[in-house]
């Protein structure tokens, strides 16, 4: 069928089908989901409870809970994310507006000098009518015979005020499927906003357990600093004494320098975690509260976690329900581009009062109006509107895909987040007994040394491997807890309580 029969076809139809809406109707997605998650057979530090929006809490941190407390109100990506979903909400509002009828008010005052060459020319031929020539001199306000001179007309002075409307019926649904689109942009821009909020309190509690985790190896490597201090003392006392040669003296400076070299770089590393709390915060350093500022052990992770179930992670996690809102976005997108097939038909009418005299402007003689359909019907456009519907098309089959997409990647965080944190525990549990055990050699070590048993080498190997054991089991302490951190971020939790759904 050509265009034309198409357009014809359409008009006929428009009884039948007022207040249709054309296009796919957007149906929510429902991906299949795996029966448990994957815990690398750690499932002993995990139930199916589910999950606390305040997951920080369960640090026991008064200091971190303050923290998160104060990021969400003070976080200035969090306050970009609140502005960006004020202006789609208010993008919505402008597009809704289109399905009620526009109703606006207008008054003007016309001085007009009529063409001498223009219409009322017609009036002034020698054959005009007297009729006609009296009607021209009635609006000039002159006086004169059968006929008149364009030439004779005064400027006339037309007052009018009234009212003016339109209505576009929106009969295929074009206006209401474009609402529906600004609606679940805007809906998007809320699970934008949650997931930026779930990343600032994560990123929060993760540069906060860096700390303290920085803040304890720094004060282990001082301990051990002070130690080497007193084998360097020790190997010289034996030096003068004729037990020991200058090489174990030497060995002892180099291994008491060595552990010395490592403090500068922790402390900038202390430093610069705090720097970032601040900036999280939106605080400079200097302001930030005293208690983040003293050392303090790393929070202890709970007993078990609650990781809820996988049926529930959909609904939990913001980045899945802002990809399912840009999908529906996209749908309602294709159902604007089929619509714009269809004719558009509007409503238009007006009403008001119109005078030559500004003492005439309120009779009732004075009143016009006028109210009349505008249809347009698109015949021919070069292909816009085809290759406009494949564009919509193609938008939403790669929304479509990216929320497939979004799904696959929560689950995967999850269980590498539920491996890697309960694997964690092993790796910690082992490096308890090496820090014990590394512990006893260097006191057996030392105490052989000074008795003559045992040379200084014995005692440098002893030390360096309980420093580095000792290094080991904090940075497994902190990284035990960046890993529940990253597991409550995978799992969805932490925004219900602040932004409910």
């Amino acid at each position: 069928m050509n265009l034309l029969g198409r357009a014809v076809l359409s008009l006929g139809l428009l009884g039948g089908l007022a207040g249709c809406e054309v296009g796919p109707n957007f149906s929510a997605p429902h991906p299949a989901t795996p029966d448990a998650y994957l815990t690398g057979g750690g499932a002993a530090y995990t139930t199916g409870g589910a999950v606390d929006p305040s997951w920080w809490n369960s640090f026991d941190d008064p200091v971190l809970s303050a923290l998160e407390a104060k990021a969400v109100t003070q976080n200035l990506d969090i306050q970009i994310a609140t502005q960006r979903l004020l202006e789609a909400q208010a993008q919505a509002q402008i597009d809704g507006a289109v399905l009620y009828p526009d109703l606006s008010g207008a008054g003007s005052y016309t001085y007009e000098g009529p063409s001498k060459k223009g219409i009322f020319n017609a009036f002034g031929s020698p054959g005009a009518s007297t009729s006609a020539g009296s009607v021209a001199s009635g609006a000039a306000g002159s006086t004169g015979g059968g006929g008149i001179s364009a030439s004779t007309i005064a400027p006339l002075n037309i007052y009018q005020y009234g009212l003016q409307s339109m209505y576009d019926l929106d009969l295929w649904g074009k206006n209401r499927r474009a609402v529906e689109a600004a609606v679940a942009a805007a809906a998007a821009s809320a699970e934008a906003r949650r997931a930026s909020l779930l990343n600032v309190e994560a990123q929060v509690a993760n540069n906060y357990i860096q700390l303290r985790g920085a803040e304890t190896v720094l004060g282990i490597t001082r301990k051990n600093l002070a130690f080497a201090g007193q084998l360097v003392n020790l190997t010289v006392e034996r030096q003068q004494a004729g037990l020991t040669t200058s090489l174990d003296v030497a060995n002892a400076r180099a291994a008491q320098a060595q552990i010395e070299s490592q403090i500068p770089t922790l402390v900038a590393q202390r430093d610069g975690l705090i720097d970032q709390i601040g900036l999280l915060l939106g605080e400079t350093p200097d302001a930030l509260p005293a208690d983040l500022l003293t050392p303090a052990p790393v929070p202890l992770t709970p007993p078990s976690v609650p990781v809820g179930l996988p049926a529930d992670l959909l609904r939990r996690r913001p980045d899945v329900r802002e990809a399912e809102d840009t999908l529906h976005e996209a749908t309602a997108a294709v159902g604007v581009a089929v619509a714009d097939f269809f004719p558009d038909i509007s409503l238009s009418g007006s009403v008001s009062l119109q005078a030559l005299q500004l003492k005439n402007l309120n009779e009732l003689a004075a009143i016009t109006y006028a109210v009349g359909p505008d249809i347009t019907i698109p015949l021919f456009e070069g292909g816009q509107l085809t290759g406009q519907l494949k564009l919509r098309k193609a938008q939403e089959k790669a929304a479509a895909i990216g929320y497939e997409k979004t799904v696959l990647g929560a689950f995967t965080q999850v269980d590498n987040a539920l491996v890697a944190y309960t694997q964690e525990h092993a790796v910690l549990a082992a490096l308890g007994v090496d820090v014990q055990q590394s512990r006893i050699a260097l006191g057996l070590a030392s105490q052989q040394y000074r008795e003559g048993l045992a040379d200084y080498l014995t005692v440098l190997d002893a030390q360096q491997s309980y420093l580095s054991a000792q290094q080991g089991r904090a940075q497994a302490v902190e990284q035990l807890g960046t890993d529940l951190v990253e597991l409550y971020q995978a799992l969805g939790g932490g925004w219900q309580g602040t932004y409910p759904g």
